[in-house]
């Protein structure tokens, strides 16, 4: 059933999600698994857009949609993280695999054999990969090919770009010894710069995060206290008509209630704190996508400081400042 469900969508579609499967090592068939994340978005849209209609009295047909959107791009994005978790976890230690092969080929053992012995197991889903490589070169294949079938599971473009300079090394006639060594050397280099360049901008993501965690929703809190009693207290002042013909202000009644307060500032704050984690992301990581596995942090952090914020100001001033 899921197989026929995966086979409604266009096949640049499947083949995306394939390679994604792939790259992320999830152990089921590509096809299954996006049938089944359909099948249950469709069945938890449907049962919770009735059950919020019954309660809430919400539209039917806009919370299915806006819930089977929030379920497919949940699965979506941690099958992303989960696909750039691995591939993080193999740049950590390529440096190491590379001194290493080398140092067996130093040693005198052949191509394949170096290969295979440079899979230890704490490289984690490197080594995996490395003994898929090696049982691929001996089976026949040519190293640039087994080399190339590396960057074809692991999503990551700092592996494709040693990965061909090396293959590029070999084809135009350079010792493997010498690229393995230069390729492992300019790996830690960049790794250097990366955490040098992320030391620089820890100033900007402290800020940014205390102005969309703290600072915003503090001052939303104290906004919308400040709405709620001057609406309290001016819908109790009583001016004759007399008196307020002759007075050259005119007091009404405002027309922004507090509820409506209240419900723009959680809209506000929660769409800061998704576009806050992205920018946290970016700088910190170098992708927005990063930012995503801040947002449930920065989203709680937020509402529950606005709403902890008005809750104490409510409970020490409420008394004091209504007529």
């Amino acid at each position: 059933m899921y197989q026929k469900i995966t086979q409604l969508f266009p096949k640049a579609v499947r083949n995306k999600f394939k390679d994604l499967v792939v790259y992320s090592d999830i152990e089921l068939e590509y096809d299954k698994l996006m049938g089944f994340i359909i099948f249950f978005g469709v069945f938890m849209a449907i049962a919770l857009a009735l059950y919020f209609n019954v309660l809430f009295k919400l539209p039917l047909l806009i919370m299915m949609l806006t819930i089977f959107a929030i379920i497919e791009l949940i699965s979506f994005f941690w099958i992303i993280l989960r696909a750039d978790r691995k591939a993080k976890i193999v740049e950590s230690y390529l440096p190491d695999a590379l001194l290493l092969m080398s140092s067996n080929l130093k040693s005198g053992l052949t191509t394949d054999k170096a290969l295979l012995l440079s899979a230890r197991p704490d490289f984690g889903p490197l080594e995996k990969e490395i003994k898929q490589a090696s049982r691929e070169l001996m089976a026949g294949k040519e190293l640039p090919l087994a080399l190339t079938g590396l960057t074809q599971r692991i999503k990551s473009e700092k592996l494709k770009k040693t990965i061909k300079l090396i293959i590029s090394g070999i084809k135009s006639g350079g010792k493997l010894v010498d690229l393995l060594e230069q390729s492992a050397r300019n790996l830690r280099e960049q790794d250097f710069v990366k955490k040098k360049i992320e030391a620089n901008v820890l100033m900007y993501v402290i800020f940014i995060f205390i102005a969309v965690g703290i600072g915003a929703p503090f001052l939303f809190a104290i906004s919308s206290f400040l709405i709620e009693i001057i609406s309290e207290n001016l819908a109790q002042i009583n001016i004759p008509e007399v008196v307020g013909m002759t007075m050259p202000l005119r007091i009404s009644q405002v027309a922004v209630n507090s509820s409506f307060v209240i419900k723009f500032a959680i809209i506000s704050l929660s769409t800061t704190s998704v576009l806050g984690s992205l920018i946290l992301g970016l700088i910190s990581k170098g992708e927005e996508k990063q930012g995503i596995k801040i947002i449930p942090f920065l989203l709680g952090l937020s509402l529950g400081i606005f709403f902890l914020v008005r809750f104490v100001i409510s409970s020490v001033f409420f008394g004091l400042v209504t007529f």
